[in-house]
């Protein structure tokens, strides 16, 4: 998202919020170097300066702001690279020499683990870890929550030992990510050019929005999509949505051929910024969205509403892992930056987007009463609603698509998900795309 400038009268709030960010930005600070997070005070004073860690991941959280942050409250470079999520899957598995960060999804941690070019975080170096969703702990929001289909983080989020390729089937004390970001995703529509409410994932293939639909065209993803608009229809059954069998994909293909040949698709988006500008632009008024593309929309004076569905949202989730390679000073780094993440600042920014905080305690410590209402219980927002660079995202009374976070997560249906006919999956995915 762009800086805009801010009107004249919002100045004094804004003014308010960025002191407010400034304090608790401080005190993180001053948190580092009394080792209240920190737990290498000499190494920050003598050699941390020295220090660049390179990162890489798609464009949702490597974002400039967070490397900015990091380097004056730990004292040390935050190199980062965006790619889309197909090549974050590739360059992880090829060129492990290439980062030491790797900022990566869930689905796509089921890809890269077993390779061996990531290594087993030790939990007891992280001051924060209990801080931390249970979401990514045993697969609950509450302890009442049902777990979600897919590749539900934690089931890939924890391995048998400090060696282990190995997936535990509960914690143990080695972590594969460290989970950072995550959201429940839905459709996207453009409620000025739609005459009738939107209600089921299946809207999507409603003839009267021939020619301005879309989804988006990232496999692991868009399979789950698809699998929430074929259940929708009525048109496939399906044992699990997340682990489906050759006949459960091809039938869900076939629907997708289908309404590609009768044309309801106009396109099929595979970044943020395809999706906003599709959206934006009119020649889509209903698509698989993310929710700060929604806002983005939102952002340029233009209607864009994150749809709730009956059936619910699919899921996804990302954390960071450290390179194999990484040792030493560079480790000691890492593990602080690790802690550093959870600590509430990115966390703040993050939600400030539109997604969640996997340590959603520590987020609240550096946002404003009236952002937290707005943006995790679902409450009217009682001014407005800037986005981590001042631009206006919300109006005051405005309230968040779908209500609070609990709302949101707790009406999980399924994650984005690595299937064990992975390979013919994206063979046929691809069958769909270019027929």
């Amino acid at each position: 998202m762009n800086d805009t400038d801010v009107n004249s009268t919002d100045a004094p709030k804004n003014k308010s919020r960025r002191k407010f960010i400034k304090g608790a930005s401080v005190a993180t600070a001053a948190a580092v170097s009394s080792s209240m997070i920190t737990g290498f005070p000499m190494i920050w004073a003598q050699n941390i300066k020295n220090i660049t860690l390179r990162q890489f991941g798609t464009g949702v959280s490597n974002l400039n702001a967070i490397a900015e942050q990091c380097k004056k409250d730990l004292g040390f470079n935050l190199q980062l690279t965006s790619l889309d999520s197909d090549s974050v899957t590739q360059r992880a598995v090829t060129q492990p020499r290439s980062y030491d960060i790797a900022d990566i999804e869930y689905w796509i941690c089921k890809k890269v683990f077993p390779s061996k070019v990531l290594q087993p975080l030790n939990t007891t170096r992280l001051k924060l870890f209990d801080k931390i969703s249970p979401l990514f702990i045993n697969g609950k929001l509450t302890p009442s929550s049902p777990i979600a289909q897919g590749t539900a983080p934690h089931t890939v989020g924890f391995v048998e030992g400090k060696d282990s390729t190995t997936f535990a089937p509960s914690p143990t004390d080695w972590m594969t990510l460290i989970p950072t970001i995550y959201n429940a995703d839905t459709l996207g529509i453009r409620p000025d050019l739609i005459n009738r409410p939107i209600k089921n994932w299946s809207d999507i293939m409603d003839p009267a929005f021939k020619g301005k639909a879309s989804i988006l065209n990232i496999p692991s993803i868009g399979i789950m999509d698809a699998a929430m608009i074929c259940e929708s229809m009525g048109a496939v059954s399906y044992a699990d949505k997340g682990n489906m069998s050759k006949d459960e994909i091809d039938k869900t293909i076939a629907v997708l051929i289908d309404a590609k040949r009768q044309g309801q698709f106009r396109a099929f988006w595979k970044s943020f910024d395809e999706s906003v500008n599709l959206m934006a632009s009119g020649e889509v008024v209903i698509q698989s969205m993310w929710s700060p593309a929604v806002a983005a929309v939102r952002s340029r004076g233009i209607p864009c509403v994150y749809q709730p569905l009956k059936e619910g949202y699919r899921a996804w989730g990302g954390g960071l892992g450290l390179a194999s390679h990484l040792s030493g000073l560079e480790l000691d780094a890492a593990y602080e930056y690790l802690d550093w993440y959870l600590s509430g600042w990115v966390g703040a920014y993050l939600n400030r987007q539109g997604y969640y905080s996997a340590a959603p305690e520590t987020s609240k410590a550096f946002m404003t009463n009236d952002e937290w209402g707005f943006w995790i219980d679902g409450k009217p927002a009682s001014s407005d609603i800037l986005s981590p660079t001042g631009q206006l995202m919300e109006k005051a009374g405005a309230v968040r698509d779908g209500g609070s976070y609990w709302d949101r997560m707790g009406s999980v249906a399924c994650w984005n998900s690595v299937m064990d006919e992975n390979k013919y999956m994206i063979r046929k995915w691809n069958e769909f795309i270019v027929s």
